[in-house]
């Protein structure tokens, strides 16, 4: 699916990927996790990825194999970001001795079984991974 990079969108991105895994009959636990994810990622990409002009992000989400895996792929074309590349935040400082930022990616990183980033052909394209099993 193809949408405008705005929050707004949210609700119809986390829907077409609940639509995959409920196809899959994923488990609850599962697809609280991959909501998570999703939201922390599209809204970074609604939130940093493009200027004022604003621009459009494509998420690809399918589940696949024996065991199945979910793999959903978030492309845009706004400024080149490898959200992979930051440093993984304190979790061990309390709350307000943290910089502030990093949660988000660390928290998918921590949930999806794979997170890839690749800057290819103008594009940020994003890859999570979450085994169904």
């Amino acid at each position: 699916m193809k949408v405008d990079a705005v929050v707004e969108n949210l609700t119809a991105v986390q829907t077409y990927v609940e639509e995959q895994l409920e196809a899959a009959s994923c488990s609850m636990k599962v697809m609280m996790q991959v909501g998570v994810a999703v939201e922390e990622i599209f809204v970074n990409i609604a939130h940093y990825a493009y200027g004022p002009e604003g621009g459009q992000v494509t998420v690809d989400a399918s589940v696949s194999g024996d065991p199945a895996v979910i793999t959903i792929v978030f492309k845009d074309e706004g400024t080149p970001y490898d959200p992979l590349a930051k440093e993984d935040p304190d979790v061990t400082l309390a709350a307000q001795d943290r910089k502030i930022g990093g949660l988000g990616i660390y928290m998918t990183k921590k949930m999806m079984d794979d997170v890839a980033y690749e800057y290819r052909d103008g594009q940020n394209i994003l890859t999570l991974k979450k085994n169904l099993g």
